[in-house]
This record gives structure tokens, sequence and C-alpha cells, in this order.
């Protein structure tokens, strides 16, 4: 477990329950995601790496670069995180923060690795069969990988299903190796 995942786990736990509890957890998706990418920004890294840079002055430039997209409640988080010198760890909070609300949204997400982009009503298919089989909502990402030949590489929880042409020559090999 890295110290970034240990450092964000106790933030997005919070924001989660206060999400939760005021029932806006969509908002608050929204909001530390883009949070996220501002403080994911090289140039907004280099700014906030620099070692004359005080915590009130880092949470000064960050809200500034967020704009309104922050009510009172980002603009503090802001503030506690610079202060703690834990910026950086925004990303970590938005991705953690996802995971919670995803499990008590009851969704499941999914990664499909493909050799080629998936059409719409690919996505569509692999989203419905997967949410039969599970019985749950299912959010689909997807990758692109053209060493897997054809095919695809699905992942959605501990749930992996490799039907990559990569994956049946390997079958093939031990097959007739073993």
């Amino acid at each position: 477990m890295s110290e970034l995942t240990t450092t964000a786990r106790p933030y997005a736990r919070a924001i989660f329950e206060m999400a939760n509890d005021a029932g806006n957890l969509a908002d608050w998706s929204e909001t530390l995601a883009f949070m996220g990418a501002v403080v994911s920004n090289d140039d907004v890294r280099t700014l906030l790496n620099n070692p004359s840079m005080t915590g009130a002055v880092a949470a000064d430039a960050v809200i500034e670069l967020c704009g309104d997209k922050l009510d009172d409640k980002g603009q503090n988080l802001v503030k506690q995180l610079a202060e703690y010198d834990r910026l950086e760890a925004l990303p970590e909070i938005s991705a953690l923060y996802e995971v919670m609300k995803d499990e008590a949204e009851d969704v499941v997400e999914a990664v499909v690795t493909s050799a080629q982009e998936l059409t719409d009503d690919e996505k569509e298919a692999i989203s419905e069969a997967l949410k039969k089989r599970l019985g749950c909502d299912v959010k689909i990402t997807t990758k692109i990988d053209e060493s897997i030949m054809g095919g695809a590489i699905i992942r959605a929880g501990d749930l992996v299903i490799d039907g990559s042409i990569q994956g049946r020559l390997k079958n093939i090999t031990h097959a007739l190796v073993g």
C-alpha cells in the first residue's frame, strides 16, 4: 500500500460520509475530480513544490485556479490539505472516494482492454452482460493494448475474463507443452 493511499483514505472516507449524509455524492465526485486534475497539472505541481510556497499561499493558489467550482466546504478541504502539505493527495482522494461511491450505489467498474477502440454498441453489450452476471450496475472504462491482437480482457473487481487472442494462444501453448 502506498503512502499516498494511506494519507488519502481518511480524507476520502470523511468526505464520502459527509456527502452521503447530505445526499450529494455526485457533486463531490465532480468537485474532487476537478481538484485532482488541477493539482495534477505539471505547472501547478511545479508551483506547489516550490520550497518557498507556504500552505496558505498554496491553498489560495489552488482555490483561485478552481474558481467557482469550489463551495465553502471544498475551499476548507483545500486549506486543510495545504496546511498539512497534502495537496498532492487530491487525485488519490478522488479515486478512493469514487470506489466508496460506487460501492454505495452498487456499481462495479469494469476495465475492458482491447486491441482497438470499442464501439458504443460493443460497450453497451459488455455492460449489459456484466450487469446480468454480477447483479449490479457496471461502469465501463476502456483501454487500448494492441499486443493482445484481438478480442478483449475484462476486469471487474475480482472477475477477470480473458477473451483475447493472446490469452487463447497462451492457453493452447500450455495445453501442448503441459
